[in-house]
């Protein structure tokens, strides 16, 4: 399925952003921003049944991420510097970023594990009966986000199917990556919802670094947006830095 994809900026390097459920590519407003600042052209894309992106009849994270190739794949030119995901959009970024195979991956408080047992239950439950928010519940829940992202929220939540909670029904495909397919950062929340200490454990010994953003909820982003961009430009300016350089010098010489 093709995609809404909101492309910005014109850059040399590429990053790819996936938003979380109930949202879409606005969520990234600022960061696109200083994506774009920073040498990017952004393809933010709005996943099915968000957004301005078609509806589908069967949601699965295996299904959204293939959608993300199909739509993303035709815009590139070679495998793309940087795949950006949060809460859903981690997880589909993952599953996209095996077949894209981007120079560095970010995942934000990703869905790489999904609570068991009687609380697993209830959480699907509660989730899927509880109706939209309001404005003064986004805030009360919220209180560091900007009104601008209060306003994103609200917009993207009327154009949200509810019926991608589905997508959740089998929460088996649920699991962090099986493999290190390029530079990862994985950022959490204070008290992240999805990534408990074990799991963090697990993602460095595959060779991810993962750093947490003290005072952050499950939108670090929106939350603590300074720390957040931060920690990523300081990680991306080592580790992305770090492989280019390392690619240039496997490179055959065309000196005579």
């Amino acid at each position: 399925m093709k995609l809404a994809v909101h492309a910005s900026g014109e850059g040399p390097r590429t990053a790819i952003l996936v938003h979380g459920i109930m949202s879409d590519h606005r969520a990234w407003h600022r960061v696109s921003a200083e994506l774009e600042a920073k040498g990017f052209r952004v393809l933010a894309v709005d996943l099915a049944g968000h957004g301005a992106s078609p509806r589908s009849r069967r949601y699965t994270p295996r299904g959204w991420a293939d959608d993300v190739v199909e739509t993303v794949t035709p815009l590139l030119e070679g495998p793309p510097d940087l795949v950006m995901g949060h809460s859903l959009g981690g997880l589909v970024a993952s599953l996209a970023a095996d077949r894209l195979a981007p120079r560095a991956a970010i995942y934000v408080d990703p869905a790489f594990a999904f609570p068991r047992g009687i609380r697993g239950v209830l959480f699907k439950v509660g989730f899927a009966l509880a109706p939209r928010p309001r404005r003064s519940a986004l805030v009360r829940w919220n209180p560091r986000w900007s009104p601008e992202d209060v306003d994103i929220e609200l917009a993207t939540l009327r154009d949200w199917d509810k019926r991608t909670i589905l997508g959740f029904a089998d929460s088996r495909p649920i699991v962090p990556p099986l493999r290190l397919v390029a530079p990862s950062l994985v950022v959490l929340a204070e008290r992240s919802l999805l990534i408990t200490d074990a799991a963090a454990a697990g993602l460095r010994r595959l060779g991810m670094t993962v750093e947490t953003i003290k005072g952050a909820g499950h939108t670090v982003f929106r939350d603590d947006h300074a720390r957040f961009m931060h920690v990523v430009e300081e990680w991306l300016a080592r580790h992305v830095a770090q492989t280019e350089r390392s690619t240039a010098t496997t490179l055959p010489s065309t000196s005579a």
